[in-house]
Parts: C-alpha cells; structure tokens; sequence
C-alpha cells in the first residue's frame, strides 16, 4: 500500500481510520462525550498503533445518548442522512466502529478535508 496517493483513490492512508468497502466506509472512532461541543477533532494514534477518529460530543453516555449524538453529528458532517450511519460496534466503549453507507470515494474525501486542518496526537 502507497501512502502518497491521491485523496480521491479507494486506498486508504496508513494513518487513515477509515476502511472502504463497496457500499461505504467504516470508520474507527474515540468518542468523548460530556465534551463541551459536538465537532470532529482529528485523527489520533492509539498506543496499540491503530487510528481513530476523535469525536465529542455534548451528550452524556447514558441510556445510548452518546451513540446517538455521535452517529447524527457523523451524519450532519458526513452530508448523509441518519439512517445511511449505523454503530457497528462499542455501544458501551469510547472506542466505536461506525459503518456510514454511501459513496466510499467521495465519504473518504469528506473525511480527509474534516479532519486535514486539525491536529494529529
């Protein structure tokens, strides 16, 4: 796999948290919630070595509000609707795998501008 390639090819980066399949994109994240705003904060690298996609949000991780929050800011941010992003699994970790369904090139291409002018850890 090349790093250095074009941002609206399938492949994803190394460093990139998200994985293309036919239908979309799966997405790694760390959800913070009870964190002050809703927004997408970057990529951070975990110390296993894999990325994540950092989120908070404002909603407490009660009853699934978290989750819901995260999956409609996804959805705002992503320009899908609600029903085309589904958890796929953490419902009860801060690490969660998301599945958003839709064009993988363009969802990719959506990621990497969200997420080029914030800081990586």
């Amino acid at each position: 796999m090349v790093a250095n390639k074009e941002p609206c090819c399938q492949e994803p980066c190394p460093k990139d948290p998200w994985r293309y399949s036919a239908g979309g994109i799966s997405i790694a994240l760390r959800v913070t919630p009870r964190g002050g705003r809703d927004d997408i904060d970057g990529i951070e690298q975990l110390s296993d070595g894999r990325s994540v996609l950092k989120v908070r949000v404002r909603a407490i991780a009660d009853g699934g509000e978290a989750n819901k929050a995260v999956l409609a800011l996804l959805a705002k941010s992503l320009g899908v609707p609600k029903s085309n992003v589904k958890l796929l699994s953490g419902a009860t970790s801060r690490l969660k795998q998301i599945a958003v369904d839709g064009d993988p090139a363009r969802l990719g291409e959506t990621l990497r501008q969200l997420t080029s002018a914030k800081p990586t850890d």
